[in-house]
């Protein structure tokens, strides 16, 4: 008899909760009954294509359990934007192998994948997407797994940094951190809550791409302004910040361009300390905290690591019903504390959007977030994200 496979990848950059919805989606394969083998694709769909799979039936309850709490694609991961004779050859493979289910975990360019994966198939061989970005920007979900989690590190980070800063404000009078977050300010507004409930008058200044600043020039303004009434700055600042004007501030020629078209340009923040040093004779420090940021396991929001894990089983529950075209996303309840659950969308309503940042989520005057964006990103942080500091008043 033919075994029936389910096949699983993972793409595009790792986070620190991937392995938890490749965990949810092996055990919820094997639970349905549907399927005798579960087969994983080694980097990503460049590994489908080279045939280069794993087998993971045989897991052990332990091993699934560690492989939750690791960071990391386990499978490795890749950027291959796959050509119409790829996915041909793609359908061929998995026909030949008898795979009758595909989830993919990635982002925008896996859900395109998944829905030209699914449609060349005919629904022959349904595939799902299980939603993973820490910059948040997939439509028609809560929240993207991974992202909580990078929220939640950054968030500490900057915090920690500017209790750095306040204790020698003369030696770092402006320290910039710049982050990722592509054309979308989830992450690095995320990176402010620290400052929600306490020591606001400490909050860093976030520029976002949302609401671009009107020229270096106004963030220079901005920088020295808070180091007179302050005594220093911390700033976040987006790795692919623009002007209004559409100038980056790293310099307008890419440094490297993905194969799916995405430009990856020099530093912003670097841009920015060269302009404001030129400007004022200020030297800022730039910190650029990098994969860190997404890879961080040690401060994993629990909301998210149980959040990805349900998203991969509900993708491969999808998937045993010979139904796909869709992904897992996340759905929250009115409540307070709010409630998640998974929740089915059609991938044709995701795939090549991009979900920005509402604007009732930041304050342009302050560079701060809203009342409206606490109530939101809070949650998702898990309780007591951020441990109580001390901090003297200048006169004790």
């Amino acid at each position: 008899m033919t075994s029936r496979t389910l096949l699983i990848g993972q793409s595009g950059g790792a986070t620190a909760v991937i392995n938890a919805s490749l965990a949810g989606a092996i055990e919820a394969g094997l639970a349905t009954g549907q399927f005798d083998t579960i087969l994983g694709m080694r980097n990503g769909f460049a590994g489908l294509l080279d045939e280069q799979l794993v087998d993971l039936t045989n897991l052990s309850r332990d091993q699934l359990a560690l492989l939750q709490r690791t960071p990391g694609s386990a499978l490795g991961t890749s950027r291959l934007k796959a050509t119409d004779h790829q996915l041909d050859e793609a359908i061929e493979i998995l026909r030949r192998r008898n795979v009758q289910g595909v989830v993919l975990i990635g982002g925008n360019d896996s859900a395109d994948t998944a829905r030209k994966l699914d449609d060349r198939s005919g629904g022959e061989i349904p595939a799902v997407l299980a939603p993973k970005t820490v910059d948040n920007d997939l439509v028609e979900t809560d929240f993207c797994p991974g992202f909580p989690s990078a929220a939640r590190f950054l968030a500490n980070l900057v915090r920690d940094a500017t209790w750095d800063s306040l204790s020698a404000p003369q030696l770092y009078p402006v320290k910039l951190i710049e982050v990722p977050g592509r054309d979308a300010g989830w992450l690095p507004l995320s990176g402010a809550l620290g400052f929600i409930d306490h020591d606001i008058d400490m909050h860093p200044l976030v520029f976002l791409p949302e609401s671009p600043p009107a020229s270096v020039e106004s963030m220079v303004a901005a920088i020295v302004h808070r180091i007179e009434t302050l005594g220093f700055v911390v700033a976040i600042v987006p790795e692919t910040l623009r002007d209004a004007g559409g100038q980056h501030l790293g310099g307008d020629e890419p440094e490297y361009v993905d194969p799916f078209g995405h430009p990856y340009f020099a530093s912003a923040g670097e841009g920015l300390a060269r302009r404001l040093r030129a400007a004022t004779g200020i030297r800022a420090r730039v910190e650029r905290p990098g994969s860190a940021t997404r890879m961080s396991i040690s401060l994993a929001s629990p909301i998210d690591q149980s959040l990805a894990y349900l998203s991969g089983r509900a993708a491969a529950d999808r998937v045993a019903q010979g139904e796909g075209g869709v992904m897992a996303g996340i759905a929250r309840s009115d409540d307070f504390p709010p409630g998640f659950t998974t929740r089915y969308v059609e991938l044709g309503e995701v795939a090549n959007r991009v979900r920005s940042l509402p604007r009732a989520y930041f304050d342009d005057r302050k560079l701060a977030p809203t009342e409206a964006f606490a109530a939101y990103a809070l949650p998702l942080l898990g309780p007591d994200p951020f441990p109580p500091y001390a901090r003297f008043d200048p006169g004790t």
